[in-house]
């Protein structure tokens, strides 16, 4: 068979005002420029272990209106898509099936949501791909494709995982490529919608089978930049400090998603700087306390490491790597005060870098189910707005338009070239220590 495996990328926003003035703010694009140049790793991983009998292309689709022409022709398409995209991702199988083409659809949104992926597709993988793929493939190529495929039940065992096909990939077109070392978290935030909804456990894959990764995305790129695609990196970290060392001979950049607690971790963050960790990016969520209680399900870990942000942050810096810190607003607990005082404390923590999100209710997570008992979504389906730059739900420290009007304030002070340039410079003149792999790359 020759299969399509199609990616919904690039970033989405509905709100015209914020679109406009973001596109002038150097630190707000080059943010965005990063998340949205990441390939699909669920599909290359998928790639990775599709039966060589099979040809193989992945294309990505930035914007599905780019689509009027000829359809490309494939045996099989399956379709990757994020809840914002859900919608063109629905539009694109439409097209498909129009033409014959058996069609499946799978990622985190379709998980939360299989019936209605199912009205635009032939089969909807439920849950994590890997279990259910050569399956599927089966069916696929005997013309008897199921409606849903549920990998519930049946964990992939990330030992045994298949090296993604990144030779697929046109290197150049891209500033970093995806290795994953773990699945899961285990802080429970109620508005997480990553791979908690795909694995009910935290699951760490073998450092042998990490560095197989590396290896495989230096043999195709000479100085490459890397993000890990996990949740909450460093968990476990016996299991770190025997693969950093290991990493560090590899010479590579790289960066990742950790919680707050590596701040208090002095052996962890040297071996990170010396095995290439150039950024982290932390969840801190708010300068108070007290807007953070009952963002976890299990616990208020974060509501309780708040007093220490200021030393963690100065901690991590001081080994030479930067903290890119972020901030979720329009919190319950929040009125309008909060804008100013994220602004304040991004400078008091001298954060290298900022990251600002709209509380968002993607479906599956315990936060849109809260807010829909609640009655405060006023779309049932508001897909198209679950961007993290859209409120897509009745706030209630503020009327929405307020909070997306502060927001976009918010955006355009923190992005601003004087504030972008001001962080950066602190950060060199206060923390830089030289590295060892060269050339300098932007996390």
């Amino acid at each position: 068979m020759r299969i399509g495996l199609i990616a919904m990328s690039g970033i989405r926003a509905c709100d015209a005002e914020l679109l406009r003035v973001g596109l002038t703010l150097p630190g707000f694009v080059e943010r965005s420029k990063a998340i949205a140049s990441l390939p699909s790793l669920g599909l290359l991983t998928l790639a990775g272990m599709t039966p060589p009998q099979h040809e193989i292309i992945y294309r990505e689709v930035p914007d599905v209106t780019q689509l009027s022409g000829q359809l490309e022709p494939f045996d099989l398409v399956a379709i990757s898509t994020f809840t914002a995209q859900a919608d063109e991702a629905y539009a694109l199988a439409d097209r498909y099936c129009a033409t014959g083409t058996p069609v499946a659809i799978g990622g985190l949104h379709v998980t939360a949501e299989p019936d209605e992926a199912s009205a635009h597709c032939d089969a909807v993988v439920v849950g994590a791909g890997e279990p259910v793929w050569w399956e599927l493939l089966a069916d696929a190529e005997a013309g008897r494709l199921k409606p849903f495929y549920r990998s519930g039940g049946r964990p992939f065992d990330l030992a045994s995982g298949p090296m993604p096909a990144y030779e697929l990939l046109d290197i150049s077109r891209y500033n970093r490529l995806t290795v994953q070392t773990s699945r899961g978290c285990p802080f429970r935030c109620t508005f997480c919608a990553s791979s908690v909804l795909l694995s009910e456990t935290y699951r760490q894959k073998p450092a042998a089978r990490v560095l197989a990764e590396v290896d495989r995305i230096r043999e195709l790129w000479r100085r490459p930049f890397i993000e890990l695609a996990d949740d909450n990196s460093f968990v476990d970290r016996r299991y770190w400090k025997e693969l950093l060392p290991r990493l560090a001979d590899r010479r590579i950049r790289w960066f990742t998603e950790t919680d707050v607690s590596v701040g208090q971790d002095d052996k962890l963050l040297e071996l990170l700087a010396d095995a290439g960790c150039v950024e982290v990016l932390i969840g801190l969520e708010s300068p108070c306390a007290s807007d953070l209680a009952g963002l976890e399900l299990h616990s208020d870990w974060k509501r309780r490491r708040v007093p220490g942000y200021h030393e963690a942050v100065r901690n991590i810096q001081s080994h030479g790597i930067r903290v890119n810190g972020c901030f979720i607003l329009g919190l319950d607990g929040q009125g309008p005060e909060t804008f100013d005082r994220v602004f304040d404390y991004a400078a008091e923590l001298e954060l290298f870098d900022v990251q600002v999100t709209l509380q968002t209710p993607f479906p599956g997570t315990p936060l849109h189910a809260r807010l829909r008992d609640e009655g405060r979504l006023p779309d049932e389906r508001p897909w198209k707005k679950c961007t993290l730059f859209d409120v897509a739900y009745q706030p209630k420290g503020m009327p929405a338009e307020e909070l997306a009007a502060r927001f976009r304030d918010l955006v355009v002070r923190l992005y601003s070239r004087e504030q972008t340039e001001w962080r950066r410079r602190t950060f060199e003149r206060k923390y830089f220590r030289p590295s060892r792999v060269q050339p300098e790359m932007q996390a």
